[in-house]
């Protein structure tokens, strides 16, 4: 019919039509940028209620509630240190030309550190000394001990890529034609949603994004509770309580070097493997859980930091000598690349030390980081790459989080994926489904899926709903809801919440329900845990099915006109409360499930999350039995 009537038009007066709409229609979405960030969900929310079953909630950059936690950082005094005498670069050992000018001829022992039995111990091998300018590195970890001819001395623990010919030999057995032949580069910072980033490390996201073409995941939600629960799902495709029992304290309780970690199958098509994170006391598989017994992959951080950890109180906060530990970290993943310059490779380097508990200090990474991703790009390491710049969830422990957006944007964090140019010429559907899937629910579990891909590429297409990790190379199902996606109601970003009165009658009892189910935690502790009570409910929230979920009946032949003329009412309710308890004035969050017919409630205990520091309070349970931490306060408290 349309076609018809501008047929019967003039040519002119269509012209006139066709722009004014143009206009009309570039105004609206110039206008509409300069109040909202989420212009896709703001400009499509009428098509997305009723095509689209996960709703993302509209945040604001910069909301009022968020302000007093964007906090300027204290600077950084590296620089006011002495130039580092030694630095590594493509695995070579190098001695400055600053310092030799300035301290005369430096002569320097390498002492080699190497991993020991388990993930926690070190040993040292014998000196090589001296160790001359420019010499291959033997150890990623080592000790530069150094002396000028002047008398001054600088000893500094650091960390490299020593060349392993052994992995070099690997790329020799791939088989032709199987992969895609693409290498996996990450690089990610704990606790940062995708607001965040924005926030705090502007350059390098406009970088990513405008330069570099990189796709930014909007729906990118998290599936549990901290980063064993994001990575673990991203790395082996199963969840914690799915693998092999790894936690400290619980019979049966092995290391986690028989789980399907993704980083095997490639050692078998000739990748060389990084993998790396800071702070010994707190890493992603050793905190909680037995850690690895032999070394998981190639190049590992984790020697680096059991070695230098003791040694960071001489210098400046947050610094290796003259250079930042963010920057060693780039540097480190920089070399790696660099190495294996020739073979495929697999590298993901984790930073935790600026955002685990604040946001402020992140700012310090924001240049190097840009200048990280140019080195890549104009290094030519992006030809055959998938970069890839992630987070595991957004803030938990700061105050942030007790704001309705902070809680919208933990469960949100920030994942941007980089395609070579190449790829989206040869894989036009892939590259453009990846595009689509920008605006679909998407969760660790679809990454992984994705790495697969990279394994053993199964083309573009529409991706399979029954399946819970689905490769971003397909579409995602638009109909894709957090059930389908495995993503529990209570880190469903996709719920619609409405604040209750915490004297409700169903809060109250949703509330004891919850220090009930805590209590029961700790129970076989009782002799020295307290039993806690509930103090007051200081937040309550209750989520209600979507309306046009309830109400959907069906679509017309075509799929584009639905039914909503189902009556369909609730029959379960959850409530989404924060109490403090006593003693120890403990903040719970948790989800309860409320039945309406049975007048029952019911909830997990993956569905608790403790929200402000225990300290020391648990001390007496601390190392017995790690996962008691949250919930266990101690009778005899340390003074």
């Amino acid at each position: 019919m349309l076609v018809q009537n501008f047929h019967r038009l003039c040519y002119r007066r269509t012209y006139i039509i066709l722009g004014t709409l143009i206009l009309v229609a570039t105004y609206a979405i110039l206008s509409s940028r300069q109040n909202d960030v989420s212009t896709y969900k703001k400009h499509n929310i009428a098509a997305l209620q009723s095509e689209q079953s996960c709703l993302f909630p509209k945040l604001q950059l910069w909301h009022p509630e968020l302000k007093a936690y964007s906090n300027k950082p204290t600077p950084l005094r590296c620089s006011e240190s002495e130039e580092n005498w030694v630095y590594t670069a493509n695995g070579t050992f190098y001695i400055s030309k600053n310092a030799n000018a300035k301290h005369g001829s430096i002569t320097c022992t390498y002492v080699p550190i190497l991993r020991g039995k388990d993930d926690f111990q070190v040993t040292r091998a014998d000196p090589i000394q001296p160790m001359l300018n420019g010499t291959r590195l033997v150890s990623d970890v080592f000790e530069a001990k150094c002396v000028g001819s002047d008398g001054s001395a600088q000893a500094n623990i650091l960390v490299g890529i020593a060349p392993n010919e052994k992995v070099q030999r690997r790329q020799r057995v791939v088989r032709e034609g199987s992969p895609l032949g693409l290498d996996i580069l990450m690089f990610g910072f704990d606790s940062v949603s995708r607001l965040a980033w924005m926030r705090n490390l502007p350059k390098s996201y406009t970088y990513f994004v405008k330069i570099l073409g990189g796709v930014v995941l909007e729906g990118y939600n998290i599936v549990g509770d901290g980063t064993p629960q994001a990575l673990l799902p991203m790395l082996t495709g199963k969840t914690e309580p799915e693998l092999p029992e790894a936690r400290r304290g619980f019979a049966g309780a092995t290391t986690v070097d028989g789980h399907p970690w993704i980083w095997e199958d490639l050692k078998k098509l000739g990748y060389a493997i990084q993998w790396g994170e800071d702070g010994s006391q707190m890493g992603t598989f050793t905190y909680r859980m037995l850690g690895f017994k032999n070394q998981p992959v190639d190049h590992y951080m984790r020697t680096f930091y059991l070695a230098a950890t003791g040694d960071f109180a001489k210098y400046h906060p947050k610094c290796l000598g003259s250079m930042s530990r963010h920057q060693n970290m780039m540097n480190w993943m920089r070399d790696f690349v660099e190495v294996y310059a020739k073979q495929r490779k697999f590298s993901f380097v984790f930073h935790s030390e600026y955002t685990h508990s604040g946001y402020s200090e992140l700012k310090h990474a924001d240049d190097d980081l840009k200048k990280f991703l140019e080195h890549l790009h104009t290094g030519g390491h992006l030809d055959q790459a998938i970069l890839v710049l992630m987070s595991d969830h957004g803030a938990r422990f700061q105050s942030v989080r007790n704001t309705e957006q902070g809680k919208y944007e933990e469960r949100m964090p920030f994942f941007g994926i980089r395609l070579p140019t190449w790829f989206q010429e040869k894989y036009p559907d892939a590259a453009s489904n990846l595009r689509t899937n920008a605006h679909r629910l998407v969760t660790p579990f679809d990454i992984h899926a994705t790495f697969r891909d990279v394994i053993d590429f199964g083309g573009a297409g529409l991706g399979d709903l029954k399946q819970r990790g689905i490769s971003l190379f397909k579409e995602i199902p638009k109909e894709r809801s957090c059930d389908d996606a495995a993503i529990e109601p209570h880190w469903c970003a996709c719920l619609s919440w409405s604040s209750v009165s915490s004297d409700d009658r169903n809060v109250r009892e949703a509330a004891l329900a919850l220090v009930s189910t805590i209590n029961n935690l700790t129970d076989s502790e009782r002799a020295v845990c307290e039993e806690l009570n509930l103090l007051e409910v200081s937040r309550a929230v209750k989520w209600t099915a979507n309306d046009h979920l309830l109400r959907f009946r069906g679509s017309d032949y075509h799929g584009r006109i639905p039914d909503l003329g189902d009556k369909m009412n609730s029959s379960e309710f959850l409530f989404q409360v924060t109490v403090r308890t006593r003693p120890g004035d403990a903040l719970y969050e948790g989800t309860v499930k409320y039945f309406v017919q049975r007048e029952s409630y019911t909830i997990s205990e993956r569905e608790i999350s403790r929200i402000n520091k225990y300290g020391n309070q648990p001390h007496c349970v601390m190392e017995r039995l790690p996962h008691l931490r949250p919930f266990c306060y101690c009778k005899k408290q340390r003074q």
